[in-house]
């Protein structure tokens, strides 16, 4: 290299230029095998090995049908009661053709209510506004212990009373406000009507209806 330079300073041009060559290492055998082995497969690795303790827990189970949902029950069985013996209940319960008992439809409650035609000024808003009016209901100074025997006595038209839910009311002011009439209001003047009450409009509030008409509170006899 120095007399290439020494001749090229000079001006003197050698014969040959001179080349650099790079010498690398002979590959390994076993490198040339794996990178071959590595280019040729691109299969990813089964996670988890196939053989792993892992796999073989995970693997699903195969259901049939009959085990996926499971056939319905017989009919006989299907209509069962709890607490009632099927043999007693039908003599061929064990076949699945036999014929259920009916039962009759329950006979739905008319909804009809026997209404009267009221007098004018006497609908539900004019007792509203006759209880707020200061006029006295009651026809007692004060409220008292009432048994059923003083509640017999109160049993006119004109002196009409009577107990709900254990308070005994004077219920002669709202007879002609009553809107299925006087005639049914007075089937529990002079006793104890709560048993009528519940079992005709149970979703009316006599406590709120009649307050302005109490006069005392149902008692046991002495």
């Amino acid at each position: 290299m120095t007399s290439y330079l020494r001749n090229w300073l000079t001006g003197t041009v050698p014969d040959a230029v001179p080349t650099l060559n790079r010498v690398s290492p002979p590959p390994d055998d076993d490198e040339d095998s794996d990178t071959a082995t590595e280019g040729d497969d691109d299969t990813p690795p089964a996670f988890p090995s196939l053989l792993s303790v892992q796999r073989v827990q995970s693997t699903p189970k195969i259901l049939t049908d009959s085990q996926l949902m499971p056939p319905p029950p017989p009919p006989h069985l299907a209509q069962r009661t709890p607490g009632v013996d099927l043999a007693a209940r039908s003599p061929n319960a064990s076949s699945s053709l036999t014929v259920l008992a009916t039962t009759e439809r329950p006979v739905k409650p008319s909804k009809n209510r026997n209404k009267v035609a009221l007098a004018p000024g006497h609908s539900p808003l004019d007792w509203a506004s006759l209880k707020t009016s200061g006029t006295d209901l009651r026809g007692v100074d004060t409220l008292s212990r009432i048994p059923p025997s003083v509640l017999k006595q109160h049993n006119k038209r004109d002196d009409a009373w009577s107990a709900f839910y254990g308070k005994v009311y004077n219920i002669t002011p709202y007879l002609a406000f009553h809107p299925g009439g006087e005639r049914e209001l007075m089937r529990v003047a002079g006793r104890d009507g709560t048993k009528l009450f519940a079992s005709t409009h149970a979703w009316v509030s006599a406590e709120f209806m009649l307050d302005a008409c109490l006069v005392g509170f149902l008692v046991p006899e002495p």
